[in-house]
């Protein structure tokens, strides 16, 4: 098989993996992650191919993961391109470790940033008020907290207009479905109660 040929299969290979890995962990969060965890922008959930340059090399759910009815529904199917703030997160965390290929959001509250530190996951966050002029947000606060290694977790508390976040790092789609549903595990019944109703206006 001619070498240019060989590269264009094997790419094609590898781009059918990254699928096929992100749709299973889609499925998995559909079931066993709880939708408190959802913000109000949504939640989504990317990966990228090996040695990942732009968006274009970044799979994630189009329209991104919504709560319907009380659980977790993608609003459509995983493919490349389908997101641009999460794929930013990605792309820069790569410039610090190319193995960590894997990124999703969910909602942030004090409370869930206390499970994640004790499930003993590693932890940093960014100030936005702090952002220097000229540079765009998550790629200046996912460097930040990279630094000094990639850590599991990067959160912030939001601005005016700002919705806080929480965002999940891993090597992998099934890496970061795992955490999240550790997370889902942890919380309260009341705790989740009271986020739906504050989302549902009950």
């Amino acid at each position: 098989m001619p070498v240019l040929l060989t590269v264009i299969t094997m790419t094609g290979d590898m781009r059918k993996l990254v699928l096929s890995a992100l749709e299973d962990s889609v499925k998995e969060l559909s079931c066993s992650m709880d939708a408190a965890l959802i913000p109000e922008v949504g939640s989504n959930i990317a990966y990228a191919l090996p040695g990942a340059r732009d968006k274009d090399d970044v799979a994630a759910v189009q329209g991104r993961i919504v709560r319907l009815f009380g659980h977790p529904h993608p609003v459509g199917p995983v493919d490349f391109g389908a997101s641009d703030h999460v794929a930013r997160i990605v792309l820069t965390v790569m410039k610090f470790d190319p193995e960590i290929r894997c990124a999703a959001n969910i909602r942030y509250t004090p409370e869930l940033i206390g499970i994640i530190e004790d499930l003993l996951l590693e932890t940093c966050s960014f100030d936005r008020g702090n952002e220097p002029p000229g540079t765009r947000t998550m790629d200046w606060g996912v460097a930040f907290c990279c630094r000094s290694g990639v850590p599991d977790v990067i959160f912030d508390r939001g601005a005016v207009g700002k919705e806080p976040m929480i965002r999940i790092l891993g090597q992998n789609p099934a890496e970061v479905a795992a955490i999240i549903r550790r997370i889902s595990n942890r919380l309260q019944p009341a705790a989740r109660k009271a986020g739906m109703n504050r989302d549902t206006g009950e």
